[in-house]
């Protein structure tokens, strides 16, 4: 897909999503939220993609809704923009593949949502990161979603009620962010992380991301059930008794499901 406002490709197992309104910082408008769900779910239902990585054209990753969509409007026709602007939380969450965002510049408050939304997140040392809409009278809840699975709930509170922004380094002790690096590595660690999960068995990354997935919402006894109940699964396929084997033959894996 190619088109103005979000750009796709594929790289071998690699899908590559790049947010293309630098202009803009990268700012949300319906058609720029709609573009990234489709291309997002044109990652998830392509079969030769295992890991999908978001990234964004320009100097920054992007910094939230475009305020002048912000014009006179009905409560009604607030909440129907509102569910088309963040439907991509709802499609991050569903998704069976693994998504990186690779991040630099500045992701305020939409564009932070959409990092912390995706399962892993590089950054550059550079980067800055805020859930910063209360600064302009409104306030970040979409954003708060993803990160309430992150982070406890006094720290939610206190980024989305103060509206300060953080460093990649801050967003890393936290936990949002999973690695920083210099913003010349930005790319080379992005693939380096890439490639590692795409070279592991295609079932066993599904079915793992399901579990953590699912765990999060389920009570620890009936959530550790489920867990095995996904591992038995998995151990009882081809590829599992493929990756034990090469293992013990001392050879690379040969994997078969997808």
């Amino acid at each position: 897909m190619q088109n103005d406002l979000i750009s796709t490709r594929k790289e071998g197992r690699l899908g590559w999503i790049t947010l293309n309104r630098p202009e803009a910082m990268n700012t949300f408008t319906i058609p720029f939220a709609q573009q990234l769900d489709g291309a997002l779910w044109e990652m998830e239902n392509d079969p030769e993609v295992m890991v999908v990585i978001v990234e964004a054209a320009g100097k920054n990753f992007c910094t939230g809704i475009s305020l002048d969509q912000f014009v006179p409007k009905t409560q009604r026709e607030y909440r129907e923009f509102l569910y088309q602007i963040d439907v991509f939380y709802h499609t991050l969450a569903r998704m069976k593949k693994v998504t990186i965002a690779s991040v630099h510049g500045y992701a305020l408050a939409n564009g932070a949502g959409l990092a912390f939304g995706c399962d892993l997140t590089v950054a550059t040392e550079t980067a800055v990161f805020g859930t910063t809409a209360i600064n302009v009278g409104l306030i970040c809840l979409g954003p708060a979603a993803p990160m309430m699975r992150t982070l406890g709930r006094k720290k939610v509170m206190e980024m989305v009620l103060t509206g300060d922004m953080i460093s990649a380094a801050d967003a890393m002790a936290l936990g949002l962010v999973n690695k920083v690096v210099p913003e010349e590595e930005l790319t080379a660690a992005v693939l380096e992380l890439a490639n590692k999960l795409a070279s592991k068995s295609p079932l066993a990354l599904r079915i793992g991301k399901e579990g953590l997935n699912r765990i999060q919402d389920i009570p620890y006894h009936q959530g550790l059930d489920v867990m095995d109940d996904l591992f038995a699964t998995l151990a009882s396929t081809e590829d599992a008794v493929e990756g034990v084997s090469a293992f013990l033959a001392k050879r690379k894996p040969v994997w078969k499901e997808q």
